[in-house]
Order: structure tokens, then sequence, then C-alpha cells
């Protein structure tokens, strides 16, 4: 009996361990590669960082050029050090503060001369950790990050090191100050300018044993024995004994606000030194937000594109504000905090296309401070950001693209502590003069001087007018397409809150693209009082945004369906994009190296392609939306280092594979619908901030079975080649039959086909 009772408890302990093992969490950072998108035009960084963390501690391989703006390049083969701040998919350089580099030897502080080669063999980048073997040291660097703090370890073969401190890396460095305490921890900051203005970081450092010796230069000059110096090139060393392999730790705070609130932030976010804890924190962290959306495929490539871009999609925005929530503002003064985080880098030309909605289904406690992040921005220098960083105002690109991300929130329920302020904010943005935009401007580079003067390049011409005239105006037919497309969010925002008369304004305005279409050929074309002579819309030119008239014919999300109608209807429409996806013709002019991801003339390496291949939707032929949205993701998303086609763009580029994969696209935010596309797994399931679910399954999904034959939405036939922000937000599952050859009958009967349309509008 005895012997009986102890089976059966052993039978239960096993069968607990069994449950116990299957309970386990997915570890879904095992397909997230952060190497992805570090080879190519990607422009990512491999180091480590928490989501949305304000610490991104990555390795620095290069310090200038266009594929160095993350600091970080696969084809390289030497690094300088680690520094403490990256960003991630852009196209132009800044950051890469705070470099620590060790070494052995006797200690040089010049960058020629204590960078070291490295091996892709010797190098690991998980979510959260990157370690790498230092050759001309023969050292092991391995990093991970909190939120605000970084914590590195490096392990020495020699019995003796160096870490160097180097403060001028990079950027032009207008001051900084470092601090040497008698209890050897080290402090300082830097105000820096690059293609933020000034740029504000302050830090605080700790080893995990005392250094036997340091030395400080200033401007490559010795300054023997000074624990306090200040100036625009600093840089500094410290010497360690220590026992052949025995590790040295640095742990490194960041603030935005002061030396004081990098302390605070060190102290509550790493009181310990336990390096292998910080890293499974990082893991963790990055597991439960990769998990909002599990994926099912039978394709590890799949698996592995997928949940990378969901991790590149949740670098950015990065926070801003200290632990106790003050946060360095707009207008570059300290506050307290107000409640919530504050946020910077807002690469909005890009981000309110997909990833701001993407965070609307699965981020919406994190959106909802961005939002209010931005109409704190309105309430303390007067203006909406544009392309926002550390604070500072680049007016980078075009439009004013803060006014969808706003407007997308507010049409998703997403809660708006002031309204009528948002509203006021947005409405400004829409109504400056030329006048008015100086009145935001300082500059200090040539960069901040021209990304000004083109961005306020006829904002008088487009009030006036309805369209930006003129050769000389640069991008002025893409501006004047993206002006239309912000009015009607306006408008949309106005009508939310019964402002009946701004809204029908707005929807006039809205309607200002018409202006610019030429129904002869179809394109929107540059004019003047008349449409310019000469035309060829395969030729870049002054009056488009990073492309050409190719790029920007489709370019009316808020007027989907009137747009059609002008065209000619939906067979010229498709007649048109089936030209965009199949011509052989090239581009010539002046490319710009953002224009990447070809096909025929569409280019996905650049935002305003990404709604394009949706389009079919709109025109009744969504077999042609799956068939196209599949062979850009098949061929210009991979799992390999240049698995990036173009710029991330601080994770849109992702996003839009995000949204794809899973089956639908936000073509028009500021609207509450989805076009449906073909999605690239199995089943997806998105958790949802309620604790529903949404679950999009495809029954015999494969790479060759890419057309949609008939759907169930919650069990029910479903025929629309679109499905509502509602439909997903409820819960529920869509069930998608697929198979070789297209259902042209599924999703294009009138009743089926999204629609997006101007109800009111004055022009012809």
């Amino acid at each position: 009996m005895i012997h009986a009772i102890r089976r059966i408890a052993l039978l239960a302990c096993c069968l607990l361990a069994l449950v116990g093992v299957n309970a386990q969490p997915t570890d879904y950072t095992r397909y997230a590669d952060p190497m992805i998108g570090t080879g190519g035009h990607g422009h990512t960084f491999p180091g480590a960082c928490v989501p949305f963390g304000m610490v991104q501690l990555s390795p620095d391989t290069r310090l200038r050029g266009w594929d160095g703006c993350s600091g970080y390049h696969y084809s390289d083969s030497v690094v300088y050090g680690f520094s403490h701040t990256h960003l991630d998919g852009t196209g132009c350089s800044d950051y890469g503060d705070i470099l620590l580099m060790p070494t052995t030897g006797a200690p040089d502080v010049r960058p020629k001369a204590y960078r070291s080669g490295f091996s892709h063999q010797h190098e690991k980048a998980t979510p959260g950790f990157y370690s790498v073997k230092l050759d001309k040291y023969n050292i092991l660097a391995e990093l991970t990050a909190t939120e605000r703090t970084g914590l590195h370890k490096y392990t020495f073969a020699d019995t003796a090191g160096n870490i160097i401190l180097d403060l001028k890396h990079r950027d032009h460095v207008r001051h900084a100050e470092l601090h040497i305490s008698n209890d050897g921890e080290i402090s300082g900051m830097r105000l820096s300018s690059s293609w933020a203005d000034s740029q504000y970081v302050f830090f605080v450092m700790r080893f995990s044993q005392p250094f036997t010796a340091y030395g400080v230069t200033k401007g490559g000059i010795r300054h023997k024995g000074v624990k306090d110096i200040r100036g625009h090139a600093l840089r500094a060393w410290f010497r360690f004994t220590t026992k052949k392999g025995e590790p040295v730790y640095v742990k490194v705070g960041l603030s935005p606000t002061s030396i004081e609130g990098a302390r605070k932030n060190l102290s509550g976010e790493q009181p310990g030194w336990n390096f292998e804890e910080v890293k499974e924190q990082a893991r963790a962290t990055w597991n439960r937000e990769l998990g909002k959306i599990e994926i099912t495929s039978s394709d590890t490539a799949v698996l592995r594109t997928f949940y990378t871009a969901m991790y590149h999609s949740f670098i950015s925005p990065n926070l801003f504000s200290d632990v106790d929530g003050r946060y360095r503002g707009r207008d570059l003064q300290v506050h307290e905090g107000e409640g919530g985080n504050y946020y910077t880098v807002f690469s909005l030309w890009d981000t309110y296309r997909a990833l701001h909605p993407l965070y609307n289904l699965i981020q919406r406690p994190r959106n909802t401070d961005m939002v209010h992040t931005m109409v704190t921005m309105y309430r303390q220098r007067g203006l909406l950001p544009i392309w926002e960083l550390a604070g500072c105002e680049t007016f980078c690109m075009t439009g004013y693209h803060a006014v969808p991300v706003i407007a997308d929130a507010a049409m998703k329920g997403i809660s708006l502590t002031d309204a009528n302020t948002a509203y006021e904010a947005m409405r400004h943005s829409a109504m400056m003069s030329h006048r008015d935009m100086h009145k935001y401007f300082k500059w200090r580079t040539p960069l901040m001087l021209i990304s000004h003067l083109r961005y306020v390049a006829g904002w008088d011409s487009y009030r006036k007018y309805g369209y930006i005239r003129g050769a000389a105006l640069l991008g002025g037919t893409a501006k004047s397409l993206e002006h239309a497309y912000d009015d009607w969010c306006v408008g949309q925002m106005a009508k939310k809150l019964g402002k009946m008369d701004d809204y029908n304004m707005f929807m006039q305005r809205a309607a200002n693209y018409r202006l610019l279409l030429d129904s002869a050929s179809g394109f929107m074309r540059p004019r003047r009082k008349n449409f310019i002579k000469h035309f060829d819309p395969y030729k870049t030119s002054v009056y488009y945004t990073e492309g050409n008239a190719w790029q920007y014919a489709f370019s009316v999300p808020q007027d989907m369906t009137g747009h059609i109608r002008l065209i000619g209807g939906r067979a010229r429409y498709c007649t048109m994009l089936d030209s965009l996806f199949h011509t052989t013709s090239n581009m010539y002019g002046l490319p710009h190296p953002d224009v990447a991801g070809m096909i025929g003339q569409y280019a996905h390496g650049n935002e305003p392609s990404h709604m394009i291949a949706y389009a079919y939707d709109y025109a009744a032929q969504p077999w042609k939306t799956q068939q196209t949205t599949r062979l850009i993701m098949d061929s210009l998303y991979t799992d390999k280092p240049d698995g990036l086609c173009g710029n991330d763009d601080c994770g849109q580029m992702s996003a839009w594979y995000v949204f794809s994969a899973m089956g639908f696209y936000p073509v028009c935010p500021g609207s509450n619908h989805y076009a449906i596309g073909s999605p690239k797994s199995e089943k997806t399931v998105l958790h949802l901030d309620d604790g529903k679910t949404f679950t999009i399954t495809a029954a015999d999904n494969s790479k060759g079975n890419v057309y949609i034959q008939s759907a169930l939405l919650n069990g029910a036939t479903y025929t629309k080649s679109y499905i509502s922000y509602a439909d997903v937000m409820n819960g529920g599952t869509l069930e998608l039959k697929m198979g070789p050859a297209p259902n042209i009958q599924w999703g294009s009967a009138d009743a089926d086909v999204p629609v997006t349309r101007i109800e009111t509008a004055t022009h012809d």
C-alpha cells in the first residue's frame, strides 16, 4: 500500500513537472536578431536596450557617413568602443554619447590608438544583450541594459587593463564636464550639436572595483591630478589591476536633466552588480513585449523576420524622463513630471503610417503617453513635433505628421487629457504661415539650416492656392499632397469635437490634392499657375520628396474612393497600379539613396510607397493586394544582416512587415478600418491591452498559396477586403482559406470594398 502511494505520488510529481515544463513561456527572443538590418542600408544597431529605453548601449564601428548613422555597420571590422545612445534606422547621424572602451597596455586615449579589430565569429547579439571579443586586446566585452542604465562586463586576459572614457566621440561637443569623486564615482555631462541642435546628456558611472590610476586629457593635453574639468574635448582613462580572467563591471546611469537625475536613475534601476540578473530581466522584458503577437509558422526564417520586426518596432520613441518624472522639455528646460512617461525621437514622416497605428493595438498605454508628450511639446514651445530629437526640432522631412498620430489615437478611443488643447495644437500646425514657422527656428549647423529652409518653403503658397507653386520650392508637389492628408486628419478631430465649421473647412483643404491631379496622365503633377511642361514621371526632381511622380501617384489615403473616380474608374486605376509594379524603366535624375527596394517603380525602401500595394483593395481587385504584399515580404525582407531594403526609420519599415505578415494594414490612419492583404503565418494571435485576443488563421497557407479563397469572421461568412478596428479590438477570430489561384469574387463586390472619401469639398 505504501509503495502504491509512493508510485502515485511520484507519478503526480512527474505530471506536475511536465505541466510546469509545458507552461514555460515561449522565448520569443530566440527569433529576434538585432543583427538584421545592420548591413545594407537598414541603419540599425545591434547593441543592448530594453523596449523604448533611454539607453541603447551598442558598439560604434564607424564615425561618419550615411551608412554609419546608427554607429555600426555589418561590413566593418574595427570597433572604437561602446556608447550609450544610438538612433535606430535613421537617415541622419546623431547620438553616440558617453563612449567606453577597454584596453590593455599603456593607456592611449586617441581613437585610432584605442580601437580594436573584431570578427562576427566572436560577436553575439540578442534582445537586451551584446558581446564581442576585442582581438587587439583579447578582451571579452559584454553589455546589457535597463531603461535608463547600461551595464558593461569586461573580462581581461591580462592582469591589468584600462577603461577609456571618450566624451568627444562623434558629434560636435559644445561643452563637457568630468568629475571624479573620492569614492571612485565618475560623473559628468555632454552638450553636443549634430542633427539635434542642443543635446544634453548627464551621466553617473561606477566601477565594480577601485581603479589604481587615472588620467585626464583636454584637447589632447594631459592634466595630472585633476578631478574636475570642463571643456569640449575631454577624454580619460582608468587603470585596473585584476586577476587573469577576472571581469571589471561598469554601470552607467543616464539622464537628460542633471547629474543628480542620472544618479537617481542608476540607484533606482541598478543597485547591485549581478550582470546575469540584469541580462535576464532585459530578456524577460523583451519576451513580454514580443509575446503581444504570437505567430505560428513552419518556416523559421518567417519567425526570425517577424520577431525581429517586432523588436525594431519597440526600440523608439525613447524614454526621456527620469525615475522621479523630471524631463527636459521642448523648450530645453527641466520640468517636473505630470504623470506618465515623457518621450523623444519622433520620426513622424515615417512612423505615422504604421508604427503608431500598431501601438494603438498593442501599446496603448505607451502611445497615450507619446501623444500626451506631443501635446506637452506644443504647450511648451507652441509647435507640435515634426522630427523631434532630444528635445530639439530638426525640421526634417515634410508635412505636420504629429496630426495623424493624434487623430488616429483619438479615433481609436485613446483618452486625451485635454482634447481641446490637442485640437488647438493640430489646427495651429495646419494654419501656420511662413513667418510663423521662422519663430521656432534656431540653427547651429548647415544641416539644420538646410532642413529648416526645405521644410518651410511653400507654406504660404499652399495656404493661398491650395498647392505649392514653383520649381524653387523643394518637394512642393509631395508637400501639397501630405498637407492635404494632414488637413483631413485635423478635420476628423474637429468633427469628433463638434467643431463643424472647422470640419468643413478642413475637408475642403483635404481635397486640394485634386488641383495637382492631371487626369490625362493620371499623375500628380507639379504646377505653377498651370502644370509645368516637360513632365517626366520617371525623373526625380525638386518637386517630389525622395522620389518621383510614380511613387506619389497614389498618395491620397484620405480620398481613395474619390481619387479612383477622378482617375477614370477602377479599371484605369488598377492599370496604373500594374504599371507601377511592372514597368522596367529606371528612375533617373538625381535618385535619393533612400529610394530603394525597387519593384518596377515601387520603392519599398522609402515610406511614401508603403500604402500602395493595398490600394488594389480600394479598386475591387484585392487578389492583387494579396499577391503584391506577399511579393514584397518575400523579396524585400530577409533574416540576414542586409534583410531590410532601406532605412528602418525608427521602426516604420518593420511595422509595415508586422502588419502585413498578420494580414492587414492601416492605409489611412485616422480612419477605423484596415485593408486586408495576405498573411505570412498560419496563425496569428494578438494579445490586446484589455485582455482580449484577436486570432487570424490562414488554412493551407504557403509560399505558393497566397490568395484568399474565402473567409469567416467569428464563424460567419466574411466577404469584405477590409476589417474594422472595432472587430479587432472586440476580440474574435478571422479564418482565411488560402489557395494558389486568385478568387476574383472574394472582396470585390461594391459592398465589400474599403472606402475613404472626403464628405464635403468644393473642388470639381
